[in-house]
């Protein structure tokens, strides 16, 4: 029997600390929602530029080349569709070093693909080689489990939030900032807005969102600021750590009070009462 390495006292947030690998397998259980940002293998012991300084882009064994990007996609990508319920939904982000090996598995194996979101980081940092344009952009990819299973989309939330107009598929949001470190940080770590924007364009109140690579977990807790439920796997206890700290933080009612006025979407289509309201989550719980 599985043992999480943390659960939340209300069974809405819940970390395995554990690789995805062997562990999707080993329960039955399926989710609404996939969020997954799976390694980008650019540990490769080049340099970038952060903060104002001049950094190694090494990120950690788990992010140093493979032999064979497309098996790695291809076999985590497979053990996620067999944990989607039948409309579920997945959505994974990458740079063009992995997501173009992403979508041809998602292809292979039978999923839809809806959407190639650009994530436009209103502040990217310089090119310090000064022989590129500067990268400002990552991609997610939304996809259905389902070619032919309808999904949900959250089409009037999308269009109230774009003022009145259809969502496009960019979206300006800025990298990570120091207000999401309070307990530390993940060095892939992805901002809690970008997140957010994903859970409630493609899910309902009280459902149930994976992450098979939860780093520090912004996935759950974008989720439960939204009143939906979270499983996170995290393969290194450092990070689980981070993880549990982080929702630690969010039983602060200050925090979550705090986040919603940072959070544009939250702050302005999320009242307090319907938060109230989708923190009474329904349906079944982990087996777990």
């Amino acid at each position: 029997m599985l043992i999480p390495y943390y659960k939340s006292d209300d069974r809405a947030f819940t970390i395995l600390h554990d690789d995805c690998f062997d562990v999707l397998g080993r329960f039955d259980f399926k989710f609404d929602m996939i969020f997954a940002d799976p390694p980008y293998f650019l540990s490769n012991g080049g340099i970038s530029y952060q903060a104002g300084k001049i950094v190694c882009v090494n990120k950690g064994d788990w992010d140093k080349n493979v032999i064979d990007i497309n098996s790695f996609n291809k076999r985590w990508l497979g053990l996620c569709r067999d944990k989607l319920k039948e409309n579920g939904t997945i959505w994974v982000s990458g740079t063009y070093h992995n997501i173009f090996s992403v979508a041809s598995s998602l292809t292979e194996l039978g999923y839809k693909i809806l959407n190639v979101i650009t994530w436009a980081k209103t502040n990217p940092p310089p090119n310090i080689s000064c022989r590129y344009f500067k990268y400002s952009t990552e991609f997610v990819i939304w996809a259905r489990k389902q070619k032919k299973q309808p999904h949900f989309y959250n089409y009037e939330l999308m269009k109230a939030i774009n003022d009145g107009k259809q969502m496009t598929d960019v979206w300006r949001f800025p990298a990570i900032g120091r207000w999401e470190k309070s307990c530390g940080k993940h060095p892939t770590q992805k901002p809690l807005p970008l997140l957010v924007r994903m859970i409630l364009a493609s899910t309902k109140a009280g459902a149930w969102v994976l992450d098979p690579f939860a780093g520090s977990s912004t996935t759950g807790i974008a989720a439960n600021l939204c009143g939906r439920r979270y499983l996170g796997i995290e393969k290194e206890k450092e990070y689980a750590d981070l993880s549990r700290m982080r929702r630690l933080e969010l039983d602060m009612p200050e925090k979550g009070d705090y986040y919603r006025t940072r959070i544009t979407d939250l702050a302005t289509y999320m009242p307090d009462n319907e938060m109230k309201e989708n923190a009474s989550f329904y349906g079944s719980d982990l087996p777990f």
